[in-house]
């Protein structure tokens, strides 16, 4: 890959990298990704995400995090949630707010909780003025009237890992967000409408991430032994991506980087950009 390319969401704490992720680091530089954002999903969780980029702060690829209460684990939120996340986000190297939204998929959490703690990180994501990386699943009317109800007050959304249908998006892009796609999009068995609809999403408001250690892009032949994602396969989704969407791999590279400076507020070095109200 000629061009630089960010991953804009790694769960770079999971216990799937807890014994290689300097080599796993390695990977991903030899495959072109600049920077990584390691995605918070508890308190827990976006703490070790912002440690992994705190510690890891020199070195390349460029670590960033997010931290946020996903909505699997939205049952664990309270004051004293809301208190670690807002002085999580003060750290310089964490970039946005979340994963926050709504998963009515599977319902780990209930779902009055799940709307409580969205619109609280909302909230927040306003109030710190900062970015919101979003997750929503079986959930799309509710996660749009909620999203809408905040959406002029917060500076920029994405919605992460999208796999909805042409409808679906057209509203996210309507409430002006932005759309991250995964290896979801090299799934022959459930995302190929996905192939019909990407080229839809303006340049300007595209982005793409592994998830990894999760949506293994189907597309790599032979497939790794661990069945495991990692940040180094990235190449893969923006080649299904660009495919579809009638554009060279690099000319897609540099306009999804672009975006994500943009978006998360780096620097074309991957030093962070405080845009914040003081």
């Amino acid at each position: 890959m000629s061009a630089p390319i960010i991953d804009i969401g790694a769960n770079l704490g999971n216990k799937a990298f807890r014994e290689d992720l300097d080599a796993v680091l390695e990977r991903a530089l030899a495959a072109g990704v600049e920077a990584i954002v390691a995605t918070g999903t508890s308190v827990t969780a976006s703490r070790g995400a912002w440690e992994i980029a705190e510690k890891k702060r020199a070195r390349s690829p460029r670590l960033f995090a997010t931290a946020g209460i996903h909505p699997h684990h939205a049952s664990t939120f309270g004051p004293d949630a809301l208190v670690a996340l807002r002085e999580l986000c003060s750290r310089p190297e964490v970039v946005a707010v979340g994963e926050c939204g709504l998963d009515f998929d599977r319902n780990f959490s209930p779902k009055d909780d799940q709307l409580l703690c969205f619109e609280a990180q909302l909230e927040l994501a306003a109030e710190l003025q900062m970015p919101v990386f979003l997750h929503e699943r079986s959930a799309h009317q509710d996660f749009a009237r909620i999203l809408a109800k905040h959406r002029s007050r917060i500076p920029r959304a994405v919605v992460h890992c999208f796999t909805g249908a042409g409808d679906e998006l057209a509203r996210y892009l309507d409430l002006d967000c932005h759309i991250g796609i995964t290896g979801w999009i090299c799934d022959e068995r459930r995302g190929t409408h996905l192939l019909d609809i990407v080229s839809r999403i303006p340049k300007e408001r595209l982005m793409v991430e592994t998830d990894a250690p999760y949506i293994l892009p189907r597309t790599i032949k032979p497939k790794p032994k661990s069945h495991r994602n990692e940040p180094s396969l990235l190449p893969y989704v923006l080649r299904t991506v660009a495919a579809a969407r009638k554009e060279s791999p690099e000319e897609l590279a540099q306009s999804t980087t672009a975006t994500a400076r943009a978006f998360f507020g780096l620097r074309d070095a991957g030093e962070a950009i405080s845009d914040r109200e003081p």
